[in-house]
């Protein structure tokens, strides 16, 4: 009988893979404090648009839904700090896109953003989700403003974390990035964007202190998503499909002026790539936001996720 065949034998007689626990001495000692209980956050997969795909899943299931975004190069992973800072409060569930994270990359997939929210779309109808705050950073943003103009009604507000939806907000590192590809398809400063240095610069250009970020979160990234067979035609193709999104700014600001979302925006002040000029023309446009910058990169959920917790908490939880 092979390991696994013993394990499977072992786990459906029914007995216990625990060790066993010793009862106390009786030596009159009082109980060990109970430490707070954490969250459960489940590993959820179902097959749409043909993606198995993966998400994050916690909370009540009748809390006010939020629905957090991830952007490139991560994935629901980059929300592991957030998640148990509202499951007690919100149904929270983080979705890891087609060819990112644990989320399968079929050979056929149309490789948009318009994609990408599709899938995401049907989803939430799976889900369910019939009203939720949509947490967006960095491709969040355009994922996430194709669901709000899809489905206006879904929208019970926004949290923007170093997401751009304005020409102010775009630096120059992100315009020689994304101009040559799009002018020349020239992609040679776009494979550089999908190298394991590049991924841990994202992480740590920024950052108030970049020797206290946690390794994994690169390392993850990059192994999950940047890695994987096909990924770099995959992220290309994004890549080129991202002016998609540019052509849209000026829809995009006309429908947050038009519908006005209570809109949280959070920022990390350091981003290279997204500037604070684009955060604060979305507020200006918006007659119920709050602006929050902080000393922190582009992911600043890495430094400031007990921050940006406790500001979701305060303006979306009555």
């Amino acid at each position: 009988m092979s390991l696994m065949q013993s394990l499977r034998h072992w786990l459906a007689s029914g007995l216990s893979l625990e060790p066993a626990r010793v009862a106390p001495d009786g030596g009159g000692q009082p109980p060990l404090p109970a430490a707070p209980a954490l969250p459960v956050v489940r590993s959820r997969r179902a097959t749409i648009d043909g993606v198995e795909l993966f998400w994050r899943e916690a909370g009540p299931a009748d809390g006010p839904a939020i629905v957090l975004l991830h952007g490139f190069p991560s994935s629901s992973h980059m929300f592991r700090k957030l998640i148990p800072l509202l499951a007690d409060r919100f149904r929270v569930i983080a979705p890891d896109y087609p060819g990112f994270g644990h989320s399968s990359a079929p050979a056929d997939y149309d490789w948009t953003f318009d994609n990408l929210a599709a899938t995401v779309d049907r989803l939430l109808d799976r889900l369910e989700v019939r009203r939720a705050v949509f947490y967006m950073q960095d491709y969040g943003g355009p994922v996430g403003m194709r669901l709000a103009v899809t489905d206006p009604a879904r929208v019970a507000g926004f949290v923007i974390q170093n997401a751009n939806f304005r020409m102010e907000g775009v630096s120059q590192a992100a315009a020689d990035v994304f101009m040559p590809l799009w002018q020349q398809n020239d992609d040679r400063n776009a494979r550089q964007l999908l190298t394991a240095e590049m991924t841990k610069f994202q992480y740590t250009a920024g950052a108030r202190d970049p020797d206290g970020l946690d390794p994994d979160a690169w390392t993850h990234d990059q192994a999950t998503t940047l890695d994987r067979e096909g990924a770099t035609e995959r992220q290309l193709a994004l890549f080129r499909d991202y002016a998609s999104n540019v052509a849209r700014y000026d829809a995009w600001a006309d429908w947050m002026r038009e519908h006005q979302p209570p809109t949280l925006v959070t920022w990390g002040s350091g981003d290279p790539f997204f500037l604070v000029p684009g955060a604060e023309a979305m507020v200006r446009e918006l007659n119920d936001a709050e602006l929050h910058l902080f000393d922190s990169g582009h992911f600043a959920l890495e430094e400031d996720a007990a921050g940006i917790a406790g500001l979701i908490r305060r303006r979306f939880l009555a």
